[in-house]
């Protein structure tokens, strides 16, 4: 017996069985589309590789960091228009705000001689750029948005080099184009060096010399530049999708609200017993408790950063994942939450307290200056944190903690660090205390004009600092060093010294 076999449309589903509908889900990492490669990318790649080999000094801050920076936004400014792009969208501004902070932090590198300082504004800036590439968060989340140039760099080299029929005739004509720009240089260059002896001064100026080692250098430089830019063109071509916002409720009541409550308890008798310190002055608990200034900073610094790090992770913890369906859970959360971020600014304010007894007492240095930047930025973030109890939605939380610290990176360039903590020393050894003169011989050419206005042996000071101070190429070019270098050369020579003062 034969029986006639319904033919079910597509979207149709038989009786008696379930349909299995497989949601999109997001990309694996490093995951690709067959993304058409943007005009002019493979040439706006090498300009940049190229300029920021000639232009970019790896041993010490200059002004050819920016330069280098400035010409790769301006590559991918033309190729976006050469493309087309549409201007002026939302997350087109997000970029650029983030691109100017990253330009900002490369500036310093024209602007402070401190080498230290250039190597944090450095890495700040590299998570500047790769968030300003990324734009708007995506679903393999902060974490991989820092890291997304050079994560993608692995995969964007062959991408840009891919081979296809529409694209191999224009990048024969390119090559072309190249090749002969470079033979007209090859020929004309050396006549015209050899015609002139000040042509010949302006391009040894301009043109590094070449070494072994700084061939290593060049080599690495334009390696990185090219790798970038491909990353950045790949990224622009195929942007990851963007991580919706989802309400969690990993978790139940009873575990959050005990672990919540057990913490602010905690952090308020501790505030309760710091109050002392906190109103009645240091000097109250040093006569109070018998304690060094020493034993009193060092005793409890180090801790209390580290109950404000894992403080400020617990809080991330439970606005991500703390129940919120109810009312009442809200409620709840933003009672305990407030509470404990209050308390930790409590906490926050006791390390800095702490570490400024220590400083007032033993002289000031750049870890114990960076150590109070740094739970200064902890303070500022457990203020976002506070801000986001109104919404309970803390998905803008990790880029405005990125922005905050690179902008108090730029704060600090702008306080001129090195400087501050001199005159500080030089203050304290005014009033009789001792001061550390070789520590201070060792700092940058950033001290050079407080040192020349308050020492009378400042050319003994400031001789470390002369071979450092000899002339830079235009791509190292440093505001700092330019005047500390007029200002070495004004000092009356240190006659008779055959080494700083100690």
């Amino acid at each position: 017996m034969s029986q006639q076999i319904r033919k079910h449309p597509a979207h149709a589903v038989p009786p008696g069985m379930v349909r299995v509908v497989r949601q999109p889900g997001p990309r694996p990492l490093f995951e690709r589309a067959e993304s058409a490669v943007p005009g002019g990318a493979k040439l706006a790649a090498l300009v940049v590789a190229v300029v920021g080999t000639v232009v970019v000094p790896v041993d010490r801050p200059g002004i050819g960091w920016v330069l280098a920076l400035l010409v790769a936004v301006a590559a991918l400014l033309a190729c976006a228009r050469l493309s087309g792009t549409r201007r002026g969208t939302p997350r087109q501004w997000r970029q650029a705000a983030w691109a100017l902070l990253a330009i900002a932090l490369l500036a310093v590198g024209a602007w402070r001689a401190a080498e230290w300082l250039f190597v944090l504004c450095v890495l700040a800036a590299a998570v500047a750029a790769s968030l300003a590439v990324v734009g708007k968060r995506t679903v393999h989340g902060t974490t991989y948005d820092v890291l997304a140039v050079p994560l993608e760099a692995f995969r964007a080299v062959p991408w840009l080099f891919r081979r296809t029929p529409r694209t191999g005739q224009r990048q024969g004509r390119v090559l072309g184009a190249v090749l002969l720009s470079g033979l007209v240089l090859v020929v004309f260059l050396p006549l015209l060096v050899s015609a002139d002896p000040r042509f010949a001064e302006f391009v040894s100026d301009l043109v590094p010399e070449v070494r072994p080692g700084s061939a290593v250098q060049s080599a690495l430089v334009f390696a990185v530049g090219f790798a970038a830019m491909a990353a950045v063109f790949l990224i622009a071509a195929d942007p990851l999708p963007e991580r919706e916002n989802r309400t969690t409720t990993v978790g139940d009541r009873l575990s959050w609200t005990s672990l919540l409550g057990t913490l602010s308890v905690l952090f308020a008798a501790y505030v309760g017993v710091q109050a002392t310190a906190l109103f009645g002055g240091t000097d109250y608990v040093l006569r109070t408790d018998g304690l060094t200034s020493a034993d009193y900073a060092r005793g409890g610094f180090w801790q209390l950063c580290a109950c404000t790090a894992l403080t400020l992770a617990v809080l991330a913890a439970a606005l991500r994942w703390a129940p919120k369906a109810t009312r009442a859970d809200r409620t709840v959360l933003r009672v305990l939450l407030g509470a404990l971020t209050v308390l930790s600014l409590v906490v926050v304010l006791s390390a800095l307290s702490r570490m400024w007894t220590y400083q007032q007492a033993y002289g000031f240095t750049v870890p114990r200056l960076l150590v109070e930047v740094c739970e200064s930025w902890l303070g500022v973030v457990f203020v976002l944190v506070g801000a986001t109890l109104g919404t309970l939605r803390a998905s803008w939380l990790p880029r405005a903690a990125i922005a905050t610290a690179a902008l108090a990176l730029l704060g600090l360039a702008a306080a001129n660090p090195e400087a501050a903590i001199a005159t500080a020393n030089l203050d304290r050894a005014a009033r009789g205390k001792p001061l550390d003169v070789r520590y201070l011989s060792r700092f940058s050419a950033d001290v050079a004009p407080v040192v020349a206005r308050r020492r009378p042996d400042a050319a003994c000071l400031l001789r470390p600092l002369a071979g450092a101070l000899a002339d830079d190429a235009w791509p190292a070019w440093n505001l700092s060093r330019a005047r500390a270098r007029e200002i070495v050369r004004s000092q009356v020579p240190c006659a008779d010294r055959a080494s700083v003062p100690g």
